[in-house]
């Protein structure tokens, strides 16, 4: 059986597709929020231990990215400008007019793009685990060259002996995982995989840093210390350029994972902290009208 999960819906966004979503009831009084995956997982897999303790304070969605998850199948190449403005035009059609946007990895600069294409969507940011860029280091560089290597390994396997070794190296660090270990190995088995390395050459592309100071939006980083995949320095550099409040977990970039109270804690108290800023920023401008 799966975890506990919010409602899922299939909303038809004009110009992008049938976007997967999960939704929860709305809280009056609050504003919602809506949270952005990361790289080759799922919504799913990326907020599935945080879903219930957010819900009790304001309405949730979730989306799955293209090709990701249950994400559109599209014609369209796969972009993280599309991305943003999918999470934009699900927000339109649910009627929301303003979310405070979670992203975590990749949904970093998803969210970051819907803030400066959207901005009147967007009532803060909280960005976990992400940075402006990822090509700034030579190292970093290789490692996106060696991405056709791997695609072209990929093509001759199924890649189903990938999923249950990661769920296994999950369970060592949280054995409380072990009763949905069917349920993460089959979501983590879902996507269309072209759309996946797609997504990982335009990671290898993405720098917000000639634009980021534009966006006039609260922000709250969440700093994983321990991640080796974003280092902690460009996730403080983030935080630095967006003037953010940061909320520190000493774990690796599974931690939404495998950490599932501290990370779940660090998440809540960063979206506080912008909903506070944003409720501020409302009740000065009505002060002054």
């Amino acid at each position: 059986m799966p975890p506990p999960l919010p409602e899922g819906r299939v909303i038809d966004v004009p110009g992008i597709g049938e976007v997967f979503t999960r939704v929860t009831a709305p809280v009056p009084g609050s504003v919602p929020v809506l949270l952005l995956h990361g790289w080759t997982v799922s919504a799913d897999l990326n907020w599935f231990r945080v879903y219930e303790r957010l819900a009790t304070t304001r309405q949730v969605i979730a989306i799955d990215h293209q090709g990701h998850g249950r994400g559109v199948r599209s014609e369209q190449p796969f972009s993280l400008e599309r991305c943003a403005d999918a999470g934009a035009g699900v927000l339109e059609v649910l009627g929301i007019e303003r979310a405070i946007v979670a992203g975590y990895s990749m949904g970093g600069p998803i969210s970051l793009l819907l803030a400066h294409r959207h901005p009147d969507r967007v009532a803060g940011l909280v960005l976990g685990a992400t940075s402006l860029e990822w090509r700034s280091t030579w190292l970093e560089r290789l490692q996106w060259r060696l991405l056709p290597i791997v695609e072209l390994l990929s093509g001759f396997t199924t890649g189903k002996g990938i999923a249950p070794r990661v769920v296994r190296q999950a369970m060592e660090e949280d054995p409380t995982l072990e009763v949905w270990r069917p349920w993460l190995v089959a979501e983590m088995q879902r996507g269309h995989v072209p759309d996946v390395f797609n997504a990982g050459r335009a990671l290898s592309r993405y720098d917000a840093r000639p634009w980021v100071d534009e966006i006039d939006a609260p922000a709250s980083v969440v700093l994983t210390t321990e991640d080796r995949l974003v280092r902690p320095r460009k996730q403080r550099q983030l935080a630095k350029r967006l003037d953010a409040t940061t909320h520190a977990i000493a774990g690796d970039h599974d931690a939404p994972l495998v950490l599932a109270d501290p990370f779940g804690t660090a998440l809540q108290q960063a979206i506080d902290d912008v909903a506070r800023h944003d409720w501020a920023a409302k009740t000065h401008l009505r002060s002054i009208q």
